[in-house]
């Protein structure tokens, strides 16, 4: 016959080796956490870009999981699944990675990679359109544009006009030339957009501070007269000159007998030289033929175009006419006498007489 304590000794020693069991299973969990909090730590703060700069590309659509799959394989990070535990953790369910190309710089980490990409710091491509520019000049440097998404290509001016709710109004001279930066896959109606609003924009300035006694109706008119100014001169000093010019001969009715219109007005028979036979052909642009302004703009001038058109310089001139020095200067005259002596000197220069 067994003794109580005899019966009860089994059913304890089962007890301490469950409650051991447990014990070491709560240090081994305690232990993995610690250690992956260990590691996890390690692997935010350690710099994975040592040298120079990385650059990555984020497809469009692409999950937390995959940029990580394809970071661990770019050798940029470890610890993939650890990275995207902690983001879902820190960040939320949806972390929101952002599409583009990215440039990791020197000492970053895995942290910052993350930061970067769900910021949307994208590589900046970039497309210069440059003063003077027609919109055929301008249509061709975005088609060619390798980072841009190619959606309105093909389009005739009047369909981009109306894409950009403005059916009926001439595309020439409505882009303003500038630098334009932007995340490559940017579409391109974005970019045409991002200048028509800056045309805008400063075309509003220009007319709202425009001197009071200027011979023009509209900030329409403006940007025509500013497209002319553009075309005629390069040189910053003489672009007021020459809009008085042409302002005094709007005001008192006289033809701008401009060469940079009548070309326009030749369009694709236009072959570098301008003839006499030219000045005489009647074309809508032809202000030689045809009093006033041109129809439409006939370049995309830049802001110093636009400010000397809406102040021209305080000048009775009336003509000018390239000094041909070389430089691109030109010589302003108040009287044809003075132009036709200006022009004979010209002559004489560039005929090395």
């Amino acid at each position: 016959m067994h003794s109580p304590d005899a019966l009860r000794s089994p059913r304890l020693g089962r007890g301490s080796v469950l409650l051991r069991t447990l014990l070491i299973v709560l240090l081994l969990a305690i232990a993995a956490v610690a250690g992956a909090g260990y590691t996890l730590r390690e692997e935010l703060s350690r710099p994975v870009v040592t040298e120079g700069e990385r650059t990555f590309q984020v497809a469009a659509g692409a999950s937390l999981r995959s940029v990580l799959g394809e970071l661990k394989r770019e050798r940029l990070v470890r610890h993939p699944r650890l990275l995207e535990a902690w983001a879902r953790w820190h960040y939320g369910a949806r972390v929101g990675l952002k599409s583009g190309r990215y440039a990791f710089a020197s000492g970053s980490t895995p942290r910052e990679l993350i930061e970067q990409m769900r910021a949307g710091r994208v590589v900046l491509e970039q497309l210069t359109l440059i003063e003077g520019w027609n919109f055929a000049q301008f249509r061709q440097a975005i088609d060619a544009h390798p980072a841009v998404a190619h959606g309105w290509r093909g389009l005739t001016p009047a369909s981009i006009m109306k894409a950009l709710g403005q059916e009926g109004l001439p595309a020439e001279g409505r882009f303003f030339p500038d630098t334009y930066r932007f995340a490559a896959g940017t579409a391109d109606g974005a970019v045409y957009r991002m200048a028509f609003e800056r045309m805008q924009q400063e075309l509003q300035r220009a007319w709202q501070a425009r001197s009071s006694d200027l011979p023009l109706s509209s900030p329409e008119q403006l940007l025509t007269f500013a497209s002319v100014v553009e075309k005629e001169t390069g040189r910053e000093d003489e672009r007021a000159r020459v809009a008085a010019v042409f302002a005094n001969r709007l005001r008192i009715g006289m033809r701008l007998q401009s060469d940079p219109t009548v070309i326009y007005g030749l369009g694709e028979s236009y072959d570098g030289d301008i003839r006499s036979r030219d000045l005489v052909t009647d074309t809508p642009y032809n202000t030689y033929t045809r009093e006033g302004l041109p129809p439409t703009p006939i370049a995309m001038p830049g802001a110093a175009s636009l400010q000397a058109a809406a102040h021209p310089a305080g000048d009775k001139a009336l003509y000018f006419v390239a000094t041909g020095n070389g430089d691109g200067s030109h010589h302003f005259s108040s009287t044809l006498e003075e132009h036709n002596a200006a022009v004979a000197r010209f002559l004489r220069r560039t005929r090395g007489h």
